[in-house]
């Protein structure tokens, strides 16, 4: 079985439980109390999940067009808020762009030509607009920032394509996971050994969100039946990482937020970081 039917099988698996789990949050949502600071917040989120779950499970029952363009739309989107946050320029944007939307064509399409040699296309076709432009002042920053930003967004979204069912899984899971993480910090995370932050970049992620994060997306997994050691590390870590990373970026280019159009989570990057990391994790360590 082709992995567009697979995928299409483990979305209509999964339409179910996520819609249970939806109207089962949007309860809870619904009757906090108005003296609860998170309460306009957690509407917020909500609601976005709401648009974003229907979205991405329908992507993949549309078959392999369905997941090409939920793949490039994340892309180029994402690549635009990494280049206004990175301060590169217009050739670099071209380039992450045109990545954004070939590569998940590729995978669609003749995924046996993503392999290293692709790979060690990326560096060289980073390069070219610094060098073709004769930056001389900021040319190997440029370069540098925009081959780390192939790798973290049209590379890592290629695995929506290629990884097949075990995709589907991985959106969900890193979904729960941020849920997870946000729980496990808010009740875990206040003292003890459980709230030391993980990293100077975002002192608001504690152990204890780990923790959070582990048991939500092992819980999933399980209930998917889809838990594997590999997969649950991959998604675990993503869902670590993947902010940590998001935060390194922030931090350096002076902004909160990757955009604002997203209600209650700022801009897409700042909703999908952990995907991202989650994805490469995944095509590493589960094919």
């Amino acid at each position: 079985m082709s992995a567009v039917l697979i995928a299409e099988e483990a979305a209509a698996r999964a339409v179910p439980l996520v819609a249970g789990v939806l109207g089962a949050g949007g309860a809870a949502v619904a009757v906090l109390p108005s003296r609860l600071r998170m309460r306009a917040e957690l509407r917020r989120r909500w609601r976005t999940w709401a648009l974003v779950a229907p979205v991405f499970l329908g992507s993949y029952l549309l078959g392999g067009g369905g997941t090409y363009a939920l793949a490039a739309g994340l892309g180029v989107v994402a690549a635009s808020e990494f280049v206004r946050m990175a301060g590169l320029r217009r050739g670099d944007h071209v380039v992450l762009v045109a990545a954004a939307l070939v590569l998940p064509a590729l995978a669609w399409l003749a995924p046996r030509l993503l392999d290293v040699r692709m790979a060690a296309l990326l560096p060289v076709v980073a390069a070219l607009p610094a060098v073709l432009g004769g930056d001389d002042r900021t040319g190997f920053t440029r370069t540098a920032r925009t081959a780390f930003g192939l790798l973290w967004i049209p590379v890592a979204l290629t695995g929506l394509v290629t990884l097949g069912g075990t995709a589907v899984t991985v959106g969900l899971a890193v979904a729960l996971g941020d849920v997870g993480a946000w729980c496990g910090g808010t009740a875990l995370g206040r003292r003890g050994p459980l709230a030391r932050p993980l990293s100077p970049l975002s002192p608001n992620k504690t152990w204890a969100g780990v923790l959070g994060a582990a048991a939500a997306t092992a819980g999933l997994l399980l209930v998917l039946g889809e838990f594997g050691l590999p997969l649950w590390a991959a998604v675990t870590g993503g869902c670590v990482l993947g902010d940590l990373v998001e935060s390194m970026v922030k931090r350096e280019s002076g902004v909160k937020d990757a955009g604002s159009w997203l209600p209650g989570f700022g801009g897409l990057l700042d909703r999908i970081d952990s995907l991202l990391v989650a994805l490469l994790l995944a095509t590493v360590m589960t094919r």
